[in-house]
């Protein structure tokens, strides 16, 4: 079949090398446009335009879908559009301009997770499971028919980034073969069943955390918001950033919310359970460090909290 591939982000490039290498053939690529990046604020050409262009791929780089732009696409005369966080909505009559449609590959088990960001909001509310699945687009959030899904168990452990990268792999796999299934005519679509959650876009102060909160819940956010937007507190009226954390043995002590102390070369902060232990942290205006090293520079440690004023957790995902 003729592909057209819509995709902006390094996730989506797994899944435009496989298509590519694939029987089918990619005759148009769909990014965002160049935006500016680093200190310098070079335009930088999204991760899929880069693997486009070295692919040898033409490439459609556009923030709005404007009828100029559908009817570019219609000229490549596509059976099959492919998207993978293209980064906006796709709308008529751009849905009906390949001959079968568009599909997606979403991070997450449909309808869990709709939205922009369901890797992110599946470890920040603590699931056991998640996926990928690929769905028929549709006017609605990601609410069309599922053609294939691959189930993934949650360790306690894994980072956003961490999993993003994993899924990002194994769904371009499962995306490959439901092209496939479309072109030979044998691909069955199942309807969503259950209930609708939805993933927004996380925000700067998504990256809060409260340690009044249980230090299970605090680790899973941390989790969630990692590396983007970053997980933060406050300490003395500066913003620390956390880059790396994780629980406390269940030896560790109770200790009063918001406490921080060093223990040998741990850095403990007491929660409304058990203890966080930091591991590397960013105060501002400097380079990432060991916290151990941190907290022993900071000269009047005795009694140390974070700020009570930036105790408050941030909204999550709500249902739909």
């Amino acid at each position: 079949m003729r592909l057209v591939f819509a995709g902006s982000p390094a996730a989506a490039v797994p899944s435009l090398h496989t298509l590519a290498e694939s029987e089918h053939e990619v005759v148009g690529v769909l990014t965002r446009d160049d935006t500016p990046q680093g200190r310098k604020r070079v335009l930088t050409p999204t991760p899929v335009a880069s693997a486009a262009d070295e692919l040898g791929i033409p490439v459609i780089k556009t923030r709005r879908i404007t009828d100029e732009v559908t009817a570019e696409i219609s000229a490549l005369e596509p059976d099959l559009g492919v998207i993978v966080a293209y980064g906006a909505l796709l709308r008529e009559p751009l849905l009906s301009t390949p001959r079968l449609g568009w599909i997606n590959l979403h991070f997450s088990l449909l309808p869990r997770w709709r939205g922009a960001a369901p890797v992110q909001r599946a470890l920040i509310a603590g699931d056991e499971i998640t996926g990928a699945a690929v769905f028929q687009l549709v006017p609605e959030l990601d609410a069309g028919v599922v053609y294939g899904t691959i189930p993934r168990e949650l360790g306690g452990d894994e980072t956003a980034g961490d999993l993003l990268r994993e899924l990002s792999r194994t769904g371009a796999l499962l995306l490959e073969q439901v092209v496939d299934d479309l072109a030979a005519g044998i691909a069955v679509g199942v309807a969503q069943e259950g209930e609708v959650t939805l993933a927004p876009k996380l925000t700067l102060d998504d990256g809060l955390l409260d340690f009044a909160l249980p230090a299970s819940t605090l680790h899973d956010r941390y989790r969630g918001v990692s590396p983007e937007p970053g997980a933060f507190t406050s300490v003395g009226g500066g913003r620390l950033k956390v880059l790396e954390a994780r629980l406390a043995d269940l030896a560790s002590s109770a200790m009063p919310a918001g406490r921080i102390v060093l223990d040998g070369r741990r850095v403990l902060v007491g929660t409304a359970t058990s203890p966080l232990e930091l591991l590397v942290v960013q105060p501002a205006g400097k380079k990432p460090m060991a916290a151990a090293d941190w907290l022993r520079g900071v000269s009047d440690r005795e009694g140390l909290t974070v700020d009570a004023a930036v105790q408050v957790a941030p909204s999550d995902g709500s249902h739909a």
